[in-house]
């Protein structure tokens, strides 16, 4: 399992919080967003949960393309070996600086979304269930400093001060 060194946690969750997120489903681009109905997929796809992960930049350290796309082509099969339905989708940021290619996944179970998560080294992940808002899973501590943000779940036990 990789062991997480993240800077700034509160930072990085609220980055994740406010970036975009967009599926491709049939041809069509569907953007989606932390904290916000997705009901725009779920019309186009329906099941009963949704998740999106990716592999890229585990740890939250940058990798080259060829290091991103091998560790990609790894997830794809843990996906595929759950026999679940998925579809391309990314993340970038408000200005389009930064983009990390990743899956829209049906039905993916939250405990099986956070060890797929861990063991490709991503500090959070995007799941919701039909017709809820679309919630971030931080696989980190909240620190003692950091406010609350909407939409964020902290899965690890709050850092002590």
């Amino acid at each position: 399992m990789r062991e997480l060194h993240v800077v700034d946690a509160c930072e990085l969750a609220s980055a994740y919080a406010a970036a975009h997120y967009a599926v491709v489903l049939d041809g069509d681009v569907i953007a989606f967003r932390v904290g916000e109905h997705a009901g725009d997929v779920e019309a186009y796809w329906a099941a009963r949960r949704y998740a999106f992960i990716t592999a890229w930049n585990p740890a939250s350290r940058p990798l080259s393309e060829e290091a991103n796309n091998l560790a990609d082509g790894r997830l794809v099969a843990r996906i595929e070996g759950l026999d679940l339905v998925f579809h391309p989708a990314w993340a970038s940021d408000h200005d389009r600086q930064w983009r990390e290619s990743g899956w829209l996944v049906a039905d993916l179970d939250p405990t099986v979304l956070d060890a797929l998560a861990t063991e490709f080294g991503q500090a959070g992940a995007l799941h919701w269930e039909h017709g809820e808002p679309v919630r971030l899973r931080m696989l980190l501590a909240r620190p003692p400093d950091c406010g609350e943000l909407p939409s964020v779940e902290w899965l690890q036990p709050p850092v002590e001060d």
